[in-house]
């Protein structure tokens, strides 16, 4: 009984470790991103940012949505990657209704 304790608390303590703090952040750009090669660049650049995990562009609101481990990155390490490729990534606040 001892043992089958200690096994269902190692698995419980595992699992809790694994857990990642996956966040989301969306971005736009400037220049704007317009056109499919804007697109194509900057989801071929970032996703080499530590800690990306997805990329989705969406041109008709020119907006770059990140999905990120912020155990690995933050908000300002994702802006400084848009520097690399010539982009000044601005975060999106949500509007409070």
């Amino acid at each position: 009984m001892k043992r089958l304790s200690f096994i269902i608390f190692a698995l419980s303590f595992s699992v809790a470790l694994l857990a990642k703090d996956i966040k989301t952040v969306v971005l736009t750009t400037q220049p704007e991103m317009h056109c499919q090669n804007c697109e194509k660049k900057i989801k071929n650049n970032i996703r080499f940012e530590k800690g990306i995990k997805t990329i989705k562009t969406n041109l008709e609101k020119k907006t770059v949505t990140i999905e990120y481990d912020a155990d690995k990155t933050n908000v300002q390490n994702i802006i400084a990657g848009f520097e690399k490729i010539n982009y000044k990534a601005t975060e999106v606040k949500e509007k409070k209704k």
